[in-house]
């Protein structure tokens, strides 16, 4: 029973490897991208603009790649972050992790109506008896898009 628990918590720190790595690849992929980014910049100006028949001085043309290769870092760096906020973040509700959530009742369960789950609206069915608004129910399972639902134990105690 104890080589199950180790296991279990092994494959919890893998997971955890598994994520560090997959961030550390983003990172690595993230640098490598932006100096490509950063050098297909400087050809163009350096080298495709010239061979299109504009010729700036070099002077000019750095005054003008500098700020634009330094924008696009900046650009690269926020998008980055915020790539990584949204692969950290936890899963908003779907119905595919509704289960065992609670909620409540918005429009009347007689036998279908509204319910309110982490701020947002669902349709839903109860098999008991019509339930109210402001009751308190939690999800049992679902039927495509609706969700079945029965009156939370909490609520009852306090009737």
């Amino acid at each position: 029973m104890n080589y199950n628990i180790r296991f279990s918590v092994s494959a919890i720190e893998l997971s955890c490897y598994n994520k560090t790595y997959m961030m550390i690849g983003r990172l690595i992929i993230g640098i490598v991208s932006t100096i490509m980014e950063e050098t297909a910049i400087a050809f163009g100006m350096l080298w495709g603009l010239p061979k299109l028949g504009l010729v700036l001085p070099l002077w000019v043309s750095l005054s003008i790649m500098i700020p634009v290769m330094i924008l696009w870092a900046y650009y690269s760096i926020f998008t980055f972050r915020k790539g990584t906020i949204a692969l950290k973040s936890t899963q908003i509700p779907g119905l595919h992790n509704m289960v065992g959530m609670k909620g409540v009742v918005v429009r009347s369960l007689n036998p279908e109506g509204l319910v309110r789950i982490r701020g947002e609206l669902w349709i839903a069915k109860t098999s008991g008896a019509e339930m109210e608004p402001g009751n308190e129910i939690i999800v049992t399972g679902q039927e495509r898009l609706k969700l079945q639902v029965e009156k939370s134990d909490e609520d009852n105690s306090t009737n």
